[in-house]
């Protein structure tokens, strides 16, 4: 497929990411086409389409389940993520060349030698009609990298006039420069843990950080918090569901303590992680994902942090991941790595992606 294209004409792919906060999978539409100084992208469709009770149960009960379930699920979830790619592609009458879907992560040991991001991409590319590439971390991991974060290649190459990429999803993680070598990794849970306390008051999520700024800091809750031992890894490092079932939630178990300072202290407590990640002042800032809405966690940020904070317009907000997942498609349909080694500490620059045709 690429073989046959000029350098200036557009690829034209469908992002499909969905993430550990389980707000609902992003679809967007995205062209790349070389640029003058970078390359050039643009979002021309993009929409959230929320997980209804039943796959938000099914996807949070999955690590635990049996063998067949699993792969019974994964089959099916394929077929799912098919199906609103197809009805996506139908409403917005599109022409897209292939699709680049993260999947859904469920297991992430990198550690272990393993990662596992269900949606197969037969089931998907049978239903939609088209080329699917999927399953980006599992060469990076194969190659003794952490298979994440891998946003950071398109921090590189689309976003590259800033100094900071933080992204505030389910867990937050950061990408910059230093000494001439991007440098990115897994700083925190962030949405995953806040709107977990948000359900305790029957909310999704903490709108706009009300209830958190209604709470008050635990002393003793943001020590324990601030010395957990990843805070002291050096990267490559990265973040999964595992380790904030063992090591962050049962820190948060104290009987009788209010949720709204449970809330004001993790948020006290990733504006924290943030700063300190930092390797220095000045500079300006890009926040993406669902927690740039989150206006006091923002503030927090914003006071602790000696940058420019650059808050973007909602669909850079809403999609970069799934336009970064199309940007890993592209490359590699374009048989070009798509992973920086400097970040998972692979011991090569990989092509990642599983390649399923219809």
């Amino acid at each position: 497929m690429a073989k046959n294209r000029s350098a200036k004409e557009p690829f034209h792919v469908i992002g499909v990411m969905s993430g550990t906060s389980l707000d609902g999978v992003d679809l967007a539409y995205c062209s790349f086409t070389s640029g003058y100084q970078r390359l050039e992208f643009r979002i021309h469709a993009c929409e959230t389409v929320p997980y209804a009770d039943f796959w938000k149960e099914r996807l949070i009960n999955l690590p635990s389940r049996d063998a067949l379930t699993y792969a019974q699920t994964h089959v099916e979830y394929g077929h799912y993520l098919g199906r609103l790619v197809r009805s996506f592609i139908e409403r917005n009458k599109l022409h897209a060349g292939f699709v680049a879907s993260h999947g859904h992560t469920i297991f992430h040991q990198p550690g272990k030698g393993f990662t596992s991001q269900i949606g197969d991409g037969a089931a998907l590319a049978a239903e939609c009609g088209l080329p699917v590439i999927c399953d980006f971390r599992s060469t990076d991991v194969a190659f003794g990298g952490q298979g994440a974060p891998l946003v950071p290649i398109g921090d590189e190459l689309l976003f590259g006039d800033f100094d900071y990429c933080l992204n505030l999803g389910g867990f937050g993680n950061i990408s910059f420069k230093k000494d001439g070598q991007r440098i990115a990794f897994d700083i925190c849970p962030v949405n995953i843990i806040l709107n977990r306390l948000a359900g305790m008051k029957g909310q999704a999520y903490d709108q706009n950080g009300n209830l958190a700024a209604g709470g008050k800091i635990i002393p003793g809750l943001l020590h324990e918090l601030n010395n957990l031992p990843y805070y002291r890894q050096q990267p490559p490092k990265s973040l999964g569901r595992e380790w904030l079932e063992k090591e962050l939630l049962p820190l948060f178990s104290g009987a009788g303590v209010q949720t709204t300072d449970m809330l004001r202290t993790a948020t006290e407590h990733i504006a924290m992680q943030i700063s300190g990640c930092l390797p220095s002042a000045g500079g300006r800032m890009i926040i993406t994902g669902g927690g740039a809405f989150n206006k006091f966690l923002i503030s927090r940020i914003s006071d602790l942090c000696p940058v420019e904070i650059i808050i973007p317009d909602e669909k850079i907000i809403n999609y970069k991941e799934a336009l970064i997942f199309a940007l890993l498609g592209t490359l590699r349909m374009q048989k070009k790595p798509n992973c920086l080694p400097s970040v998972t500490g692979a011991l090569k620059a990989a092509i990642g992606g599983a390649v399923y045709l219809p």
